[in-house]
């Protein structure tokens, strides 16, 4: 049974940074794993993406150069480094994970993700 548990959100100031960690048990080694976020009334967007076997990575235009997706190298614990924040990042933010390979045409897709953390909130201000 995969489980995803999201931590690391809080409130902080436009410009700041926050470190957001997903604690993954995974059966089996060959996932795409992503970071989404979704604010009131709004569609889930894809924020990053890495594969577990290769550590390939995407991210979403708006984030491209302030935030950074990475896993540990056990692969227990999906990471987003968020950077230079501003006020339109605030948002609920969810780990998700695919057991196969992330793909440019999809990974942002909520519909490929079989699995789901309960989410954490970023609040930032300006």
């Amino acid at each position: 049974q995969v489980q995803l548990v999201e931590s690391g959100g809080g409130s902080v100031q436009a410009g700041g940074s926050l470190r957001l960690s997903c604690a993954a048990s995974l059966t089996g080694s060959r996932y795409c794993l992503a970071w989404f976020r979704q604010t009131p009334g709004k569609e889930r967007e894809g924020v990053a993406s890495i594969y577990t076997r290769d550590l390939k990575t995407y991210y979403v235009d708006s984030v491209k150069g302030r935030f950074t997706i990475s896993q540990d190298s056990a692969k227990t614990t999906l990471y987003l480094q968020m950077n230079s924040l501003k006020p339109e990042d605030t948002a609920m933010y969810y780990c998700a994970a695919a057991p196969f390979a992330c793909y440019s045409d999809f990974w942002d897709k909520t519909e490929q993700y079989n699995y789901w953390g309960q989410g954490t909130q970023v609040t930032v201000s300006s």
